[in-house]
C-alpha cells in the first residue's frame, strides 16, 4: 500500500503523517508512506486544500487532520 501524505510541510501535514503510520502499524499494514510537497504533484491529484491523505493514488481526504478513526476506515476501504 502506497500512502502520500501531500502538503507544503506545515505543522497538520506533519500530524497527518504521524497518526496515519500510527494506525497503519497497529493494523499491521504492509505500506509505504511518502510526504509530498511538491506543488505540481499535489496538483496532479486536483487537491485545492492541504493537508491531504492518498492512498494507492486515490485522495480519501483533504483539508484537514481526519481521525484516527477515519484514517482507520480510509486504510482498510
Amino acid at each position: 500500500m502506497k500512502i502520500e501524505i501531500l502538503g507544503g510541510g506545515c505543522q497538520k501535514c506533519d500530524n497527518l503523517k504521524q497518526i496515519t503510520e500510527e494506525v497503519a502499524k497497529e493494523l499491521n499494514l504492509d505500506y509505504e508512506i511518502v510526504k509530498v510537497s511538491d506543488m505540481v504533484k499535489i496538483m496532479e491529484y486536483a487537491v485545492i486544500t492541504t493537508p491531504a491523505l492518498v492512498i494507492d493514488g486515490i485522495v480519501k481526504h483533504s483539508g484537514s487532520v481526519p481521525s484516527k478513526a477515519d484514517i482507520k476506515n480510509y486504510l482498510l476501504s
